[in-house]
């Protein structure tokens, strides 16, 4: 939407960018932008919605679409994303991240720079991912957390994804960073995991930022304090 305010039409339809905050779910965004828009142009209803969820332990670009732009969702969601994803390395959690605690512990000394650049390799390109069970994923009509959440047990099926790129950007004794350009439909939750079998051990995601979707980068994106601090400028005839 540009650095400063501008007159626009929600109700028509417009695309916004936004830089999710930590703890906050998706719909959490969804709700407080629809709400406070409703407010501000004096209507009761408004087509909000998001082109992408991010974990609530993930922070980074969210598409938001409002009235008709909202039919352009599915080709925003098509679009490549970047993500940089910081894993501890030697133990693993039931979600893969952070929302519970840790159920195994492994060794580490054998891990070396090298060894992570060279395991990192092997995801290049197409290959067979296993969502997690925490996650949106429906099995039987529900979300497959809702079942994990009761500890119910539920089978996973594998899809095909596509890692474009991976790469390596900090390597310290018990947690890497990685860069990560791919496919829709990929968990970096579960390549977490996946990297953390790779290299004989464990590994779960400990921060999560999404920078790029498409042509869209976070650089661009607003804040949800900063849209709703300056909302009435973007509503004024």
């Amino acid at each position: 939407m540009g650095e400063e305010p501008k007159n626009v039409d929600f109700v028509k339809g417009e695309v916004l960018l936004f830089d999710k905050e930590l703890n906050w779910t998706s719909f959490d965004l969804v709700q407080k932008v629809r709400n406070n828009l409703c407010r501000a142009v004096g209507i009761k209803k408004l087509k909000v919605g998001h082109a992408g969820t991010l974990d609530p332990k993930a922070t980074g670009l969210m598409i938001l679409c409002t009235g008709k732009a909202t039919k352009q969702i599915e080709s925003f969601q098509a679009g490549e994303k970047e993500y940089f994803a910081k894993l501890k390395l030697g133990a693993t959690t039931p979600s893969f991240d952070l929302e519970t605690e840790e159920d195994a512990q492994f060794e580490t000394g054998h891990i070396s720079k090298k060894k992570v650049e060279e395991v990192l390799q092997q995801f290049i390109g197409d290959i067979e991912q296993i969502p997690p069970v925490f996650s949106a994923v429906k099995i039987d009509g529900q979300r497959a957390y809702t079942h994990a959440r009761k500890g119910t047990e539920v089978k996973m099926r594998a899809r095909q994804i596509n890692i474009k790129e991976i790469e390596l950007v900090e390597f310290l004794p018990n947690q890497i960073e990685i860069r990560v350009v791919c496919s829709k439909g990929t968990y970096i939750r579960s390549l977490a995991r996946d990297i953390g079998k790779a290299l004989e051990s464990g590994a779960y995601l400990v921060g999560l930022r999404r920078t790029q979707i498409g042509d869209f980068r976070v650089e661009d994106a607003l804040t949800a304090e900063d849209f709703l601090k300056n909302i009435d400028k973007f509503v004024t005839n």
